[in-house]
């Protein structure tokens, strides 16, 4: 293995933000969203999600922020490999459509969970009772608006570790494709047209 194809640590960083994402965003949905079962207050479940989903916002930003800078340093050194090696090029901007998906599908949910607050604050205002499963299911008396905005933020939180796993699984694409079988394979399926 040469110096330049030896980026042990950027690809360890790289690795370790796409599994803090994936596995931040699917403790969220299977404990953070369902913590405030737990209580008997439907405004208590919901500030209870969104106060925990909050402290880990800048995190969950972080290693987004950091899957892109790491993988944009492991791009620029794998010029060689996008032009000569068939399929790298398309995994990879395969890869940076889950991640960008994913950081839209994290922004929606965040957005989705101000309005899911601001519709349970309304309710309480209007006196009407605010009854929710937990975070993000609604029940039938959930008021309309409230109910809607849940449904979308599960829809988004759901996404997120889809796009996020999809990224760890073109990066682990992208890392075999080094082994030195698959790169010749790569390398004839680009002089070979007709593969």
């Amino acid at each position: 293995m040469s110096t330049s194809d030896n980026r042990y640590v950027t690809q360890g960083v790289h690795d370790l933000a796409s599994a803090l994402w994936f596995g931040g965003t699917v403790m969220g949905i299977a404990g953070v969203n369902k913590s405030g079962s737990d209580l008997t207050s439907g405004s208590d479940r919901i500030r209870v999600a969104a106060s925990a989903w909050q402290r880990f916002q800048p995190v969950q930003w972080g290693g987004i922020a950091t899957i892109l800078y790491t993988g944009s340093k492991l791009t620029a050194a794998s010029g060689d490999r996008i032009a000569l090696q068939k399929g790298y090029g398309s995994v990879g901007l395969l890869k940076i459509g889950f991640v960008v998906g994913g950081a839209v599908a994290t922004a929606y949910a965040s957005f989705a969970g101000k309005k899911i607050a601001e519709a349970a604050q309304a309710a309480e205002q209007r006196g009407e009772p605010v009854s929710v499963k937990d975070a993000t299911i609604p029940t039938p008396t959930t008021p309309a608006d409230l109910a809607a905005w849940q449904r979308k933020q599960r829809v988004a939180q759901f996404v997120q570790p889809l796009l996020a796993g999809g990224n760890i699984f073109c990066n682990a694409y992208l890392v075999q494709s080094y082994r030195a079988g698959q790169t010749a394979k790569g390398v004839l399926a680009r002089l070979n047209p007709l593969t």
